[in-house]
């Protein structure tokens, strides 16, 4: 389906009844987006993983249009009753109150500052953000309580919310990571359908480093057998475009993942399929999937050594850090009641 990286809804792992869509059915008819509302009465989530740079996430979507093969975010999607397939790019579940659930929690007694990552799972600049601006809505409230937040995207539309962010650089409260793991434009499409091109992702880069808005890049996923080659490039690239800062995640296929992007690969590269496949399991402890501490972020194995040096020695080469700026909560404060009255009057 043209703009969707996966073709169709494989069974949600929790469900015992399956539909099978009838044969005549319109190719498209299960492609257009839907959007559902979210009755969430809370809008932080929190975590206690030791591989994961942040504690504190907000995601004010669930699913995403992106329709990246692989996103390790699809399995989610069955916790709602969809699949981790198509469903996860065309049933979007809109979260409209996070705004005011966000003003709610920073202006709670009980909140510690401290960076919230935005978002740690889909994408908050999906396409449909340059319609709900729920994204910059959210940005404003961190940006009026000088809470420090770090925003991770694939979408050039972040350039949109410059004069937000730059009033949050200010105060040393953001960092904004545009993930480009191919210079590829044509691999790139068919990998993630819907994300803007990593040529406008590195403008994307250039525009946030030009306002002073610190700005880095995640070379994520790293796709053995597929992009790993393109490491050193992706870094010189971003660091060219004005990135201070890099990272790097090594692919992981949880549940229902793996059996996606394996369809995804007998689709675009059945000639690569088994090489990708074999590489992937020589990272992953000899499965499609290891889910352990210390290694689900970068992997195991001679090869998956061989990918950290490389990525090291060129991050070093092209002056990256290989570790994100401080942010600073020294600037938090807590908005006064009639602040509160006016959001809300609003």
């Amino acid at each position: 389906m043209k703009g969707r990286g996966i073709p169709g809804n494989p069974r949600n792992r929790f469900d015992s009844l399956y539909v099978v869509p009838d044969s005549d059915q319109a190719p498209d008819a299960e492609s257009r987006t839907v959007t559902y509302a979210d009755s969430s009465q809370s809008i932080l989530s929190y975590n206690d993983s030791p591989d994961v740079g942040f504690d504190v996430s907000l995601n004010p979507y669930r699913g995403c249009e992106h329709g990246c093969s692989y996103c390790y975010a699809r399995p989610m999607h069955e916790y709602l009753g969809f699949s981790a397939g198509l469903d996860f790019e065309t049933r979007i579940v809109v979260k409209s109150d996070a705004p005011a659930l966000l003003r709610a929690a920073l202006s709670s007694p009980k909140w510690q500052p401290q960076p919230v990552a935005l978002s740690g799972a889909t994408d908050p600049y999906q396409p449909l953000e340059r319609k709900l601006t729920l994204t910059r809505k959210c940005l404003e409230v961190f940006a009026e309580f000088r809470n420090p937040v770090i925003v991770v995207t694939k979408n050039h539309l972040v350039t949109r919310d410059l004069d937000v962010l730059r009033r949050l650089a200010e105060v040393e409260c953001v960092s904004v990571n545009l993930s480009i793991n191919s210079l590829d434009t044509e691999l790139s499409r068919k990998l993630e359908p819907r994300t803007s091109t990593p040529e406008s992702r590195l403008k994307a880069i250039a525009e946030l480093s030009r306002a002073g808005i610190p700005c880095g890049v995640f070379v994520a996923p790293v796709i053995p057998g597929l992009t790993d080659h393109e490491v050193p490039h992706v870094l010189e690239a971003s660091a060219r475009a004005g990135a201070s800062h890099a990272t790097y995640i090594m692919l992981r296929l949880p549940h229902g993942v793996a059996h996606l992007f394996e369809g995804w690969l007998e689709t675009h590269l059945p000639d690569r399929r088994d090489k990708v496949l074999h590489r992937i399991e020589s990272v992953r402890n000899g499965r499609r999937n290891d889910p352990r501490f210390g290694s689900r972020m970068r992997g195991s194995g001679p090869f998956a050594r061989q990918v950290d040096s490389l990525f090291r020695i060129w991050a070093k080469k092209y002056g990256l850090s290989t570790r994100g700026p401080a942010l600073s909560t020294d600037y938090f404060r807590r908005a006064t009641k009639e602040q509160t009255d006016l959001f809300e009057s609003g």
